[in-house]
C-alpha cells in the first residue's frame, strides 16, 4: 500500500510540474532562436576536435563535462581582458563582467552580445539552462538566476572551456 501511495504522489507531482517544464523548454528555444544570427559556425570533426583540444578540454567542450570546483586558475584572475572560447577563440566575456560567486567556477553576470546559445538541460532531472559557444557549440557551463545586478544572472563557466587574453 505504501509503495502505491508513493508512486501516486510522485506521478501527481510530475503531472503538476509538466506545464512549468514545457514553458521552460519553450522559453529556452525562443532565446536560442533570437540569438546568434550573425556568428559564422565552426564545424570540425570529432577527430579534429581531439587533435585541437586537451583531453580535459575535449570532455568539457565536446561531451558537456564539468571540471572540479576551485580547480581553475581563472577563478583568481583579476586583470583586465577578454575571456574567449578555448575551442575557437570567440570572445565570450569581458573582464568587467566577471565576479566571485563563491561557487568554485569562473562566474560572469553577462555575456558579449550574441556570443552564446542556450538550451534546456535535464541531466540532473531538474531543468537548468546550459550555454554553449555560438561559433563552435562548445559547452561552457550553466546560467542561473541568482547573480548580481544589473542582470541577476550567473554564468557559471568551466575554466578549461575558456582562454584569458589580458588587455595590453
Amino acid at each position: 500500500m505504501k509503495r502505491r501511495t508513493l508512486l501516486s504522489a510522485g506521478l501527481g507531482a510530475f503531472c503538476i510540474a509538466i506545464p512549468s517544464i514545457i514553458a521552460f523548454i519553450l522559453g529556452m528555444e525562443e532565446s536560442k532562436s533570437e540569438e546568434n544570427k550573425s556568428i559564422k559556425k565552426l564545424n570540425l570533426t570529432q577527430a579534429q576536435w581531439k587533435k585541437k583540444l586537451t583531453p580535459a578540454q575535449y570532455h568539457i567542450l565536446r561531451e558537456e563535462g564539468t571540471e572540479k570546483p576551485f580547480s581553475s586558475a581563472l577563478n583568481n584572475e583579476k586583470r583586465k581582458g577578454i575571456y574567449t572560447c578555448a575551442g575557437c577563440d570567440l570572445p565570450l566575456f569581458k573582464s568587467e563582467m566577471k565576479y566571485d560567486s563563491g561557487t568554485g567556477w569562473p562566474s560572469f553576470y553577462d555575456t558579449i552580445t550574441q556570443a552564446v546559445e542556450t538550451k534546456a538541460d535535464f541531466k540532473l532531472l531538474i531543468p537548468r539552462t546550459e550555454y554553449h559557444c555560438a561559433r563552435c557549440g562548445g559547452h561552457q557551463g550553466h546560467v542561473f538566476n541568482d547573480g548580481p545586478k544589473p542582470t541577476g544572472k550567473r554564468y557559471c563557466n568551466n575554466g578549461l572551456a575558456l582562454k584569458f587574453i589580458p588587455k595590453t
